[in-house]
C-alpha cells in the first residue's frame, strides 16, 4: 500500500513528459462508450479513493471476475468493445480494457508480450500453448510493477516478456514481409518449462567472481543446465583471452 501523495506524484510534469507514450489512447487501448458504460456499471472511478497500488490491484482482480476467458470470441485486430459487448475474451482484450482505464486515471500503462508458465493449481485460465499478454504501470514509488488481469495476478518470474509497447501493434508475435506460394503456411511452437537453477561449479564460481557463500549448499548440474552452464563458462574465458 502507497499513501495517497502517490496521486500528486503521478501528475509531476517530468513524469508526464516522460511517460508520454504510456498515458496516451493508442492503437487498440481507446476508450469509448461501451468502456465508460463498463465503468460507470462497476463504478470504477470510485477505486481512485485509494492509493494507486490499492487501486490497480483492485482493477486487475475486477476485470478478472467480470469477463470470462474463451478463446475464439474476438481476434487479434478486435477494438475493446468487442470484448465489452461479450463479456468474454483472451489476454491480449483484458489488456486492453486495464491498460485504458489506467491511462484515464493519469497512471502510465505499457502493454507486455510473452509468455507465461502455466499452473492450473493456482488457478490460472491461460492457454498454456499460447502467447501471453499482461500489463505494466508505473508507480514513482515502486518504478514498473507488473500485473496479469487474465489471472488476478502479479507478473512473478512465471511470466516471461519478450516485447513492450503502447498496446499490441506495437509488439505482434511476428511482422514482416513474405514471399512466396501462396497456399504457403507459417507454423510455430512454444513450450514454457520450469528451468533448473545456476550451477555452483568451483571453476564458474572463480571465472564469475561469484562467492560461494551466496550459492545454496548441494545444487549440481543436470540436463539442460549442466549445457547452459558449460556454454557460459566457455564464454567468459573466451573474453578473458
Amino acid at each position: 500500500q502507497l499513501d495517497r501523495g502517490e496521486w500528486d506524484r503521478l501528475r509531476s510534469e517530468f513524469l508526464r513528459g516522460e511517460s508520454f507514450d504510456f498515458l496516451h489512447p493508442h492503437g487498440f487501448a481507446c476508450e469509448s462508450e461501451a468502456l465508460h458504460a463498463y465503468m460507470a456499471e462497476h463504478d470504477i472511478d470510485a477505486l481512485r479513493g485509494r492509493d494507486p497500488l490499492t487501486a490497480v490491484r483492485e482493477l486487475n482482480r475486477l476485470i478478472y471476475d467480470s469477463f470470462g476467458y474463451e478463446a475464439g470470441v474476438t481476434r487479434a485486430d478486435s477494438p475493446i468493445d468487442d470484448v465489452l459487448k461479450a463479456r468474454k475474451g483472451v489476454c491480449q482484450d483484458f489488456a486492453h480494457v486495464m491498460i485504458t482505464i489506467c491511462r484515464l486515471w493519469g497512471i502510465p500503462a505499457r502493454y507486455v508480450s510473452g509468455y507465461l508458465f502455466t499452473d492450473r493449481k493456482h488457478g490460472d485460465r491461460s492457454d498454456p500453448d499460447a502467447t501471453h499478454a499482461w500489463v505494466e504501470v508505473f508507480l514513482p514509488s515502486l518504478r514498473w510493477i507488473g500485473l496479469d488481469p487474465t489471472n488476478n495476478t502479479e507478473a512473478t518470474e512465471r511470466h516471461v516478456a519478450c516485447a513492450m509497447g503502447r498496446d499490441y501493434s506495437d509488439v505482434p508475435p511476428s511482422r514482416g514481409v513474405y514471399k512466396g506460394e501462396a497456399e504457403s503456411q507459417l507454423a510455430v511452437g512454444v513450450s514454457v518449462r520450469k528451468a533448473r537453477a545456476a550451477i555452483a561449479d568451483p571453476e564458474f564460481l572463480r571465472v564469475s567472481g561469484t562467492p560461494a557463500r551466496n550459492v545454496p549448499a548441494g545444487r549440481r548440474a543436470t540436463g539442460n543446465a549442466a549445457y547452459q552452464h558449460q556454454q557460459r563458462l566457455h564464454q567468459m574465458q573466451q573474453q578473458q583471452q
